[in-house]
């Protein structure tokens, strides 16, 4: 064994030594065919007791931590995380349908600390401070072809130990020749026909049109879409993925509809949207996309105010959901912060990518081999 102490000291170095095993500077297909981008050593594990694990939506897992939708983008990048200690990896976002990606730039350095404001400003360099790191993301949620997906998703599965369970995410798209309803359960279908053990739903992106990206803000297109894409993947289990509310009332309102369409988790918040300029106050990303989601650690007070209400309402109402915090764990204490403020399970992102050994330094558990 080794201490606590002592693994992060071992560890640490990552960033900003070395760069995060997505590159950025890379086209999101360049990070399918080549990533991740990890040369580091595998840090050999002793998982807990069983009597340990936890039951998350019907599964025994060894820990309550993961990675959110995003970062893992076929089965290579799961069995990476699954080997750096991360219990909880989510398949990235797919459609029913091939999709393109934006162009380049797809992510970059922004500096942005007060999250009050609607505009960030282009950062060329980033923060030394994984504490401060700060990005944003632009891919409009591209997704392979049905084809590849019905053969990577089991291969991803199959990375997986016991104590592991992966989630697949899911998205509607429009489409001409179906309603947005049907293509959403369209995809649901995809994913459990590729064996997905449990399924995401994004009803947040923010890098989308508003069709896709703000269901989850109307209380009647969760409860719609929800009930629908319960009966259509039963008995698998259904999480619905949320951004910022408005109001309390409106987040009691939405949680109610989850409840009540058969949603068995929520998972929580999924970045912060903003306008991202450059020195001139040009729109950093191009003048098409004006707007992006922020990532990393300034997002985090906001992502644990999310937490707390809806664990409270989860609470009060008496409504039985799982909840997922996500948004800005880049170092090992926020995971306990996110514990803390009522999410059952804790996810990193931008994080894991800037520092794949978070989840080892957490677990605490491991010797480096």
């Amino acid at each position: 064994m080794i201490s606590k102490k002592l693994l992060s000291k071992k560890l640490s170095s990552w960033f900003p030594k070395k760069p995060p095993i997505y590159d950025i500077h890379k086209t999101y297909l360049e990070n399918v065919a080549q990533g991740p981008f990890f040369k580091g050593q595998i840090p050999k594990r002793q998982f807990p007791p069983k009597e340990k694990w936890i039951d998350f939506l019907g599964y025994s897992v060894a820990s309550r931590i993961g990675v959110p939708a995003g970062p893992l983008l076929t089965s290579r990048w799961v069995d990476l995380a699954a080997k750096l200690w991360f219990d909880l990896p989510i398949y990235k976002t797919i459609r029913s349908s091939e999709h393109p990606s934006h162009p380049l730039p797809n992510m970059v350095y922004v500096d942005t600390k007060d999250m009050t404001s609607t505009q960030a400003q282009l950062a060329h360099t980033p923060s030394p401070r994984l504490e401060e790191l700060a990005v944003t993301n632009s891919f409009g949620m591209p997704s392979k072809s049905p084809e590849f997906l019905l053969e990577d998703i089991p291969r991803a599965n199959a990375c997986l130990q016991e104590g592991q369970v992966m989630i697949v995410s899911i998205v509607g798209s429009n489409r001409s020749h179906c309603t947005f309803l049907e293509d959403f359960v369209e995809a649901a279908r995809l994913a459990k026909n590729a064996g997905a053990k449990i399924i995401e739903a994004n009803f947040s992106c923010p890098n989308v049109g508003k069709s896709e990206g703000c269901l989850y803000m109307s209380p009647s297109a969760v409860a719609e879409i929800g009930s629908a894409l319960v009966k259509a993947i039963a008995p698998i289990p259904l999480i619905i993925k949320v951004g910022t509310f408005g109001s309390e009332e409106q987040l009691r309102e939405v949680l109610l509809a989850a409840a009540r369409a058969g949603i068995r988790a929520i998972s929580g918040i999924n970045t912060v949207s903003m306008t991202v300029v450059d020195a001139l106050g040009n729109p950093a990303l191009g003048p098409t996309r004006l707007t992006s989601g922020i990532c990393g650690g300034p997002i985090r007070e906001t992502a644990l105010n999310f937490v707390e209400n809806a664990a409270r309402i989860n609470k009060e109402e008496k409504l039985g959901l799982t909840l997922i915090g996500v948004g800005g764990i880049t170092i090992p204490e926020h995971f306990d912060q996110f514990f803390n403020a009522g999410a059952n399970i804790a996810m990193s992102a931008t994080g894991m990518m800037w520092d794949p050994y978070l989840a080892a330094r957490y677990h605490n558990i491991g010797t480096y081999g």
